[in-house]
């Protein structure tokens, strides 16, 4: 018996490594396949092999160096910085102090707004897009980076419920304490919570870093204009990859692919325990 349960075993373990492995190489495929790419000697997409003939780093030198009407990357990676970064700071401060007032403060139609944030996150932001680009456009702020981030800064208070979950884990006796000591609810978040909070605020700045960083419908509508020096990364690699570009700029295309994932990647690595442990711990109460 003893010997059957331990070959079902085995049989179990081995079918489940194996579907991860299938599935980590179907993942990973693509992006090994973009990065040879971005250092193969074709302009073009190498179809004729997995592997390049050749190995190179003029697309890199191309993309950093040489910029013309198709291909301004320095410019492109400035703007979705410039856009990411704004967004960051505003962001995260609108949603950890919704999520304080939701989690530890008492006000009249408090639940009501609640369930009309939980309600209005359920529709894909997207399904306003053309009533947001009218309102926008009325006010001039379209092509440009500063509409860009009023939008994507505008409703992420509605974000609030995972930073509320680890809010509502910090017991409430520290800030009755400080209330007795005289303290405002100011001072109790500044002082108390957001020390306690570093998980969450982590995992908040992240979120609000790449929700611009790698949005391309939003910024697709939001900049018309056919200047290539106003565009974000993701829409200056995708007109890389149109039909009249694909076969001069594809290699480039690539190699900005790799380079826009570097930023994010070392942020990930730096920051994925406390990343990890904020998506766990506001996880705990709703």
């Amino acid at each position: 018996m003893k010997k059957k349960a331990h070959h079902a075993r085995w049989l179990s373990l081995s079918f489940r490594h194996g579907l991860l492995l299938l599935l980590s190489a179907l993942w990973l495929l693509p992006v090994i396949w973009l990065l040879l790419c971005s250092f193969g000697i074709d302009k073009g997409p190498n179809i004729r092999s997995f592997f390049p003939e050749g190995y190179t780093l003029r697309h890199y030198q191309d993309l950093l160096g040489r910029q013309d009407s198709v291909s301004q990357f320095p410019r492109w990676f400035l703007n979705s910085l410039i856009i990411a970064v704004f967004n960051c700071v505003i962001s995260s401060v609108f949603v950890l102090s919704t999520a304080y007032c939701m989690s530890c403060m008492r006000f009249p139609l408090r639940k009501p707004l609640m369930h009309i944030a939980i309600i209005l996150n359920l529709f894909p932001g997207f399904l306003a897009m053309i009533a947001v680009y009218s309102v926008m456009k009325r006010l001039g702020l379209t092509d440009g980076n500063t509409g860009l981030i009023i939008i994507y800064s505008a409703t992420s208070g509605l974000s609030y419920l995972v930073a509320k979950g680890f809010f509502d884990t910090i017991p409430r006796s520290l800030r009755e304490s400080a209330t007795i000591e005289g303290a405002t609810e100011a001072i109790i978040f500044q002082k108390i919570i957001l020390p306690l909070s570093r998980p969450i605020i982590v995992y908040t700045v992240i979120s609000a870093f790449l929700a611009p960083w790698t949005d391309f419908i939003f910024a697709n509508i939001m900049l018309p204009s056919k200047i290539s020096a106003q565009k974000t990364v993701a829409l200056g690699l995708y007109s890389m990859v149109s039909r009249v570009n694909i076969n001069e700029y594809f290699a480039r295309f690539c190699a900005g692919g790799v380079l826009v994932s570097i930023p994010i990647s070392i942020l990930f690595v730096i920051m994925q325990k406390f990343y990890v442990e904020g998506i766990t711990g506001g996880a705990v109460k709703g």
